[in-house]
């Protein structure tokens, strides 16, 4: 199989959201607020458990009365920020209007930070000749925190749920990205770290690559490894013509 297109996750594969603790306090010190450093590390605990932090730690439970937006947070971002906002509210917080900042400031480009090889392998992919698409399930536009960080160039296509109203691992939106990039999808590679979500594109035909959603600091090279299956598989491929 030649690969022609790449398909890469967002969040835990391109990029990491910041830790818990940094999110409140970039709240904090934007609204002025001021906690003994003990109380905001409690309070960080507490939102890390619920899993109010999208793009962080999942919920250690979620509350019966979030459990059918949960679900479906993707599709919309109406839905996306009642979800999060939803489990934030489960901590009680000393200004109510935190709340909605926390939100916010997830999708604000310093709240990210791109893995250390994520521009090495788009750029050495896009040096190749292989279309990228970036296929999100999200319910905000992660545009800007691609141009934020010098990504942007390297893409051809997003492919947003909450833009199309499904979420992976719902073949339909792997069939979108591959038509974005006008290729078959046994011609692409999903390349993402979410088990469940990304490898739903092998039904749709893709090869699927699995990285782990580690903190940055801690997986300096993990998408190297698709550099190395790109070039075996044209390798394998110029092979398969000279016989």
């Amino acid at each position: 199989m030649t690969i022609k297109g790449a398909l890469f996750d967002f969040s835990g594969t391109l990029f990491r959201i910041e830790p818990t603790d940094a999110w409140l306090r970039a709240v904090l010190d934007a609204s002025g607020a001021v906690l003994p450093e003990e109380d905001l590390l409690r309070y960080a605990r507490r939102l890390e458990d619920a899993g109010a932090l999208p793009g962080g730690a999942p919920p250690l439970a979620v509350p019966p009365h979030l459990s059918e937006v949960w679900g479906t947070r993707d599709r919309s971002a109406e839905e996306h920020r009642a979800a999060f906002t939803g489990l934030a509210r489960e901590v009680p917080l000393p200004d109510p209007e935190l709340y909605e900042a926390l939100y916010d400031r997830h999708m604000q480009p310093a709240a990210w930070r791109p893995y250390p090889d994520a521009a090495e392998v788009l750029g050495e992919l896009r040096r190749r000749g292989v279309r990228i698409a970036v296929v999100s399930n999200i319910g905000w536009d992660l545009r800007p925190v691609f141009r934020a960080h010098g990504l942007d160039e390297f893409v051809d296509a997003y492919v947003l749920s909450f833009e199309h109203g499904v979420q992976k691992p719902d073949p339909r939106l792997f069939r979108v990205a591959c038509d974005a990039l006008g290729l078959a999808p046994e011609d692409a590679v999903m390349v993402g770290d979410d088990r469940r979500a990304d490898a739903g594109a092998a039904r749709l035909g893709c090869r699927v690559h699995l990285v782990d959603h580690l903190p940055v600091e801690r997986r300096p090279d993990g998408l190297r490894p698709v550099l190395d299956l790109a070039g075996a598989a044209r390798r394998r491929d110029a092979r398969s013509q000279t016989r």
